[in-house]
């Protein structure tokens, strides 16, 4: 039985964005894409390296390229997918794919600096099955800017 592909254009650009994806060493490729509130969009990819730690997830990669192209302030939305590469160079896996508690903390800052409880599109591979939740959903409690008001 085969599903029919998520029809949401932002979901089609992160799978895009994942093929771009280096990841020799987990082969999970994630991708993620960000589209302003002028329709305009940002693309990142997850990036690994030898010494695991120095790694970077497709949301941070994403961001900062939003940063550049339009200011976290612009952003309206995010979609994040991932999976393997199959051999004919598509995005594959059927598990829908959240972003990790750091990236959270990434897209909450985003949220309180454009003022907006961002939506965040997750995606299988696939393509075929998503689940959207706001950042507050993702992250309730989360600390942000205003938790430094006691910084002095």
């Amino acid at each position: 039985m085969s599903k029919s592909r998520v029809s949401d254009p932002l979901v089609a650009r992160a799978r895009e964005a994942a093929l771009g994806a280096y990841a020799p060493y987990s082969r999970f490729s994630v991708g993620c894409a960000i589209e302003s509130v002028d329709g305009e969009v940002a693309i990142g990819a997850n990036m690994e390296n030898a010494c695991y730690r120095l790694g970077v997830c497709a949301e941070l990669a994403a961001l900062t390229a939003a940063q550049q192209a339009f200011g976290l302030g612009n952003i309206a939305r995010i979609a994040v997918a991932g999976g393997n590469v199959d051999a004919d160079g598509n995005l594959a896996g059927e598990g829908v794919v959240t972003s990790c508690g750091g990236c959270r903390q990434s897209i909450l800052e985003a949220a309180h600096v454009s003022g907006r409880d961002l939506e965040v599109v997750s995606s299988n591979g696939d393509g075929t099955d998503v689940r959207t939740d706001l950042i507050s959903a993702l992250i309730p409690h989360g600390f942000g800017p205003a938790n430094l008001e006691d910084a002095g």
